[in-house]
């Protein structure tokens, strides 16, 4: 049996469903095809429930904080209430009915089943062929990278899934890699009482700021988790209790569970794309910048391998449908790239990084300034370790890239990639006014753009970015 439509989308994870709604509501005649849960990754095992536990856990050292603003505070701490939210509220029991009816509403056929290209504009699933006019969108998401450790495969290791789903608490957790999965997570577990220890071979969070690895790490060590840094698992063995893991250093780590958390990989070969004329690297599609992978083939997301980020995988899917749809959009520009992780203190980055900055040649002026040292984080206190770094070209007149920790950075950082992307003349940024006393106002406070003389009062030692009126862009 051979079914026709306009476009197959192969993969309904958080961007090939928007897309698929969007092409449907345009009038498209589209077929989904998906072999998990409508919605992927982020509503059922990533953004949505682990941002749901960091809350608990926020909420949780919150109170455990307060006792030096308002007096003593008892809390007892419920996993299963967590647990309970995530399984009925936050994904419905995994259970993407909703989304299956929210798709064929608008006009879309649904399938369930295992996808493949099998020639261009042909998909096969589970043996039934589709045959598409237009062409095919293929969003099939990544996979949890596996490290080739010894004896790994042999045990019940967590992922990311298992870590989402966990009814009940282990007492001890090791989980391998350091990256913004490992510490959100880890620092879960930690703040509920699990013994948790994060086994990372370079820095934590290594792709950000190197004061912010610093930083994370410090958080991380007051939450009582052991960060082992510049080592690797060997081997791991389990006698069906616990997890031994030896590392590289010759120390061996015991725990009633291990939780790979190392990155995701691709797998396109696995989805026949070379038969419809795509080519790969490394499991990820080649795309071009409206997304085009073939005659009559699209790619969006994670299986792109550009950028493993949501925001990225919805940004792409905008452009691939309107080229779908015969407009003219403007191909990808990741040059401005937001990135949000949800430890505590929060880390909001965007742009280039300094190392970054100066590799690629620009002449950089940096400031880096401590959130205590600011009007607001002085007053918040308990829980205001923080900090804002400003990376600037003043012969080009703009931010390159900013990395904002402590409270709420992650929405802070909403206004400086905003200025990036605009490429805002810093000297209109030192002369924006900045509502006062306020986490993003402290952005202006790092700058030089109010208070030069008070600002001191509090951070003596750090001069804002312009703190000369001869500075070099003569603000």
């Amino acid at each position: 049996m051979t079914r026709e439509c306009d476009v197959v989308v192969l993969g309904m994870g958080t961007c090939g469903e928007d897309a698929s709604l969007r092409l449907a509501t345009a009038g498209v005649d589209v077929i989904g095809v998906e072999s998990r849960l409508i919605g992927g990754e982020c509503p059922y095992w990533a953004c949505l429930p682990s941002k749901s536990m960091i809350r608990s856990a926020n909420l949780l050292t919150e109170a455990r904080r307060a006792h030096g603003l308002v007096g003593a505070v008892d809390v007892s701490p419920d996993w299963g209430v967590i647990a309970s939210r995530i399984r009925s509220e936050i994904t419905g029991g995994w259970d993407d009915s909703a989304g299956v009816s929210r798709f064929e509403s608008r006009g879309g056929r649904f399938v369930r089943g295992h996808g493949r290209l099998v020639a261009p504009r042909v998909v096969e699933v589970d043996g039934a062929r589709i045959e598409a006019r237009r062409g095919v969108l293929v969003a099939t998401g990544s996979r949890p990278f596996i490290p080739p450790v010894e004896g790994l495969e042999d045990v019940a290791y967590w992922t990311n899934h298992d870590a989402i789903e966990v009814e009940e608490l282990p007492r001890s957790l090791v989980i391998l890699g350091g990256g913004p999965v490992g510490c959100e997570l880890g620092q879960v577990f930690a703040r509920f009482g699990v013994a948790v220890t994060i086994v990372e071979g370079q820095r934590l969070l290594r792709t950000e700021e190197p004061e912010v690895s610093q930083l994370v790490h410090e958080a991380l060590k007051e939450d009582g988790i052991d960060v082992r840094l510049g080592v690797r698992a060997q081997s791991v063995e389990s006698d069906g209790d616990s997890v031994a893991i030896r590392l590289g250093d010759g120390n061996t780590l015991t725990a009633d569970r291990i939780m790979v958390a190392t990155g995701r990989r691709g797998d396109a070969e696995s989805l026949g794309v070379t038969a419809a004329g795509a080519t790969t690297t490394k499991g990820f599609i080649d795309v071009d910048g409206t997304m085009r992978a073939g005659e009559g083939l699209w790619a969006i997301g994670d299986v792109t391998g550009v950028v493993l980020l949501t925001q990225v995988a919805e940004y792409q899917g905008m452009i691939a449908v309107e080229d779908i749809l015969g407009g003219d959009p403007p191909p990808a520009d990741y040059t401005v790239m937001p990135r949000a992780i949800f430890t505590d203190p929060e880390v909001g980055g965007v742009g280039l990084t300094e190392s970054e900055a100066r590799a690629a040649g620009h002449d950089v002026m940096v400031t880096v300034k401590d959130l205590r040292a600011t009007f607001r984080g002085w007053i918040h206190r308990v829980g205001n370790e923080g900090l804002i770094k400003l990376v600037a070209d003043p012969e080009e007149d703009r931010l390159l890239g900013a990395t904002v920790a402590g409270p709420h950075a992650t929405d802070v950082m909403g206004f400086l990639a905003l200025a990036i992307q605009e490429r805002t003349a810093l000297r209109n940024l030192v002369h924006t006014i900045y509502a006062f006393p306020t986490f993003y106002g402290a952005v202006g406070e790092a700058l030089g753009a109010y208070g030069r003389g008070l600002v001191r009062v509090l951070d003596p030692d750090t001069a804002p970015m312009f703190d000369d009126p001869e500075s070099r862009i003569g603000v």
